[in-house]
């Protein structure tokens, strides 16, 4: 199973919902709900698929840093979940993708 699941069709990292960026910050600070949360590597496929070619020449990304301080998973930055899932609906904005995984200590 891939580390970052993604259900965002528009994100230019996404390749059959699987992320390809080189790495994925997952932000929000101290939400306390998952739509609260968001993907700063989101990129919108419309303007930048030229830039990223949807895909990460090493394989799917693993690489993964939270600042949703708030999070069961988040260990020093880190995310501790086995994989994580992204979510969002005609995404326009990074803030409009979702970890999905967020979990509220």
């Amino acid at each position: 199973m891939a580390k970052i699941n993604c259900s965002v069709t528009n994100c230019s990292h996404n390749k059959s919902s699987i992320c390809y960026s080189n790495m994925v910050n997952i932000g929000g600070g101290c939400v306390e709900k998952e739509c609260s949360t968001c993907c700063g590597s989101f990129l919108d496929e419309r303007n930048y698929s030229n830039l990223t070619n949807n895909t990460n020449d090493c394989g799917p990304c693993d690489a993964l840093v939270c600042s949703v301080e708030t999070c069961t998973y988040n260990n020093n930055k880190s995310c501790s979940a086995q994989n994580i899932n992204i979510s969002g609906n005609n995404v326009k904005v990074y803030t409009e993708a979702n970890c999905a995984t967020f979990k509220l200590k």
